[in-house]
């Protein structure tokens, strides 16, 4: 079975938790030892968050007296690629040793009229407090939004529309390679009209919905969507709140589940389920031997067809 795993930002670094390089490579182990015992039974193509990591990398350099400007957000997810993507191929290649693993830099094409240039959501970044934010907002011309335990940064997120190097991860695959790619959504990138050329745009892609789509191209058999909850919950911190172990893409559209948390998790699944008929799942990292079998998550199956 061919299975696209979405690794959720607190895979690689928990709220609250320092960014250290140790503390990630700690978290990383955790990961590849629930993906493991997959890789022996399936085909694996791993995505990953890389909010916090491009966050802390956008502070950097924005502060850096060195630079003019600070780099752009699409250089800074291949940088984010580059080192998540080097820290898990280390450890799979450890855990995995007769298995081949590659680590691809992909670029995600959107379309430079997307309406989300205009209106950012994405969050990326550290947690502050309001007056901190604010703040930081004013000096480096951030926009700044409430999340579940503070304010943080948030960028335009456009819609993935292709993953350019989909057709080598197919041929990687097809070699038997374990591949990790799209990191972060993709390196966001549009196309000029004429002649096709490629240049960055100032934008995180979302890597739930880059998932969806890399998995729909792949042709995968199931679309894995870990985080840190075991499944997804209708009013979730709410006094009503209960676990939905099954649901339909139009039951988890009818959720309302937030845009910042479970929503791009949903909606991934949900389009993945709507155009390709297989099954996705959401639930928690430390068990994903067990969400593929049917023992853990919530799984998303297609709609019934009305008679």
């Amino acid at each position: 079975m061919r299975i696209v795993i979405a690794l959720g930002g607190n895979a690689l670094l928990h709220r609250g938790e320092s960014p250290d390089a140790a503390v990630q490579a700690a978290n990383i182990d955790r990961v590849t030892t629930a993906i493991a015992a997959l890789a022996h039974e399936h085909q694996i193509v791993i995505t990953h968050g890389n909010g916090p990591q491009i966050g802390l990398l956008a502070v950097e350099s924005a502060a850096d007296p060195v630079l003019n400007t600070p780099y752009p957000l699409d250089l800074l997810g291949a940088q984010t690629q580059g080192m998540i993507g080097s820290m898990l191929a280390r450890t799979l290649h450890d855990a995995l040793p007769r298995r081949r693993i590659a680590a691809l830099v992909t670029h995600t094409l959107v379309r430079a009229d997307d309406p989300a240039f205009e209106h950012p959501t994405k969050f990326v970044g550290q947690v502050y407090p309001y007056d901190i934010a604010t703040l930081l907002a004013r000096k480096r011309g951030w926009h700044v939004a409430a999340d579940t335990t503070g304010w943080r940064r948030v960028v335009p997120s456009p819609a993935p529309e292709r993953i350019i190097e989909t057709q080598t991860v197919h041929e990687l695959l097809g070699s038997g390679t374990l591949v990790i790619c799209a990191g972060g959504g993709g390196v966001p990138v549009t196309a000029d009209h004429d002649t096709g050329a490629l240049t960055g745009a100032e934008a995180v892609v979302d890597k739930d919905l880059t998932a969806a789509l890399l998995a729909e191209d792949l042709k995968a058999d199931f679309l894995l969507i870990l985080t840190d909850v075991p499944c997804v919950y209708a009013g979730y911190r709410t006094p009503g709140q209960r676990p939905l172990l099954g649901a339909t893409p139009a039951e988890l559209r009818r959720g309302g589940f937030a845009d910042g948390s479970m929503g791009p998790k949903a909606e991934a699944a949900a389009r993945f389920v709507e155009r390709t008929g297989g099954p996705a799942a959401i639930g928690a990292l430390d068990a994903a031997y067990e969400i593929v079998h049917g023992r853990s998550g919530t799984l998303v199956r297609p709609d019934l067809p009305v008679e």
